[in-house]
């Protein structure tokens, strides 16, 4: 398998970028181990999830992924149906903190929502979206947590119930575990949310642009290309490089 290196930049990347404008994005480690996909990423446009309400303008997914596949099981409840969240790769995985920096803000205790790659499961769950809002961060974001990364804050959403691993106040550093992949509040598979808001509040605040620190791309062709700086694109396959052969936490902030 072939690794290409590739300079601090953004990488080849679709990245609208000018002088500077590196300088103005919060760089990130990703927050994982193993293999994901990338989903609504801001490389491919912006607002990435549609809309810019909760400072989610900038905001990216990630899925686990092997082989290809979300799931070692496809059957008729895929099609037509709900699935079981423990059938995912993602789900219960230890998510990392991407940065380090002050606990703002935690929410547990968000029940994990059943899975819905159907068409016909997702219609219907859309249709209660709306409730969901009303709830605020617990109903769109689940359980999650909140880094004060001194003048921007990084939400971390829909980990596990049950599973988060930090309190309010404590200091974390870039790569510690704060709790397990989840499918709680606005989610229809497991996955990690990921975003970077110029204040606490997602119903004032404002997102800001984010990279990606020391990662591989999975190509197509089993090639892997080693990225220093930069933005994934939606449906690359990425693989944290920050963390191989560290078995605790980075020194804060990422270099």
């Amino acid at each position: 398998m072939r690794i290409d290196s590739v300079p601090p930049d953004l990488s080849g990347q679709p990245v609208r970028s000018g002088p500077g404008m590196l300088e103005t994005m919060t760089p990130l480690l990703l927050p994982f181990r193993g293999t994901w996909i990338v989903e609504n990423s801001p490389a491919r446009r912006v607002p990435s999830h549609g809309t810019t309400a909760f400072g989610s303008s900038h905001a990216i997914d990630f899925v686990a992924v092997r082989d290809g596949r979300t799931a070692p099981v496809r059957d008729w409840r895929t099609a037509v149906a709900t699935e079981p969240v423990d059938r995912f790769y993602a789900f219960g995985q230890e998510i990392l903190a991407p940065a380090g920096g002050l606990v703002a803000a935690v929410q547990d205790g968000v029940p994990d929502l059943v899975a819905r790659r159907s068409p016909v499961a997702r219609m219907r769950y859309a249709l209660t979206q709306l409730s969901r809002a009303r709830q605020g961060a617990r109903g769109l974001a689940g359980n999650h947590v909140i880094l004060d990364l001194g003048g921007s804050f990084l939400v971390v959403a829909h980990l596990r119930n049950g599973t988060v691993a930090v309190r309010a106040g404590e200091t974390v550093t870039a790569g510690q575990p704060i709790g397990r992949c989840g499918n709680s509040g606005n989610s229809t598979q497991p996955h990690v949310h990921l975003q970077v808001m110029d204040r606490l509040d997602p119903f004032a605040a404002t997102g800001l642009p984010i990279l990606f620190r020391d990662y591989v791309l999975h190509h197509p062709d089993g090639t892997e290309q080693f990225v220093a700086r930069g933005l994934p694109d939606t449906g690359t396959v990425v693989e944290d490089r920050s963390l191989s052969g560290r078995a605790g936490a980075a020194d804060g902030a990422p270099r």
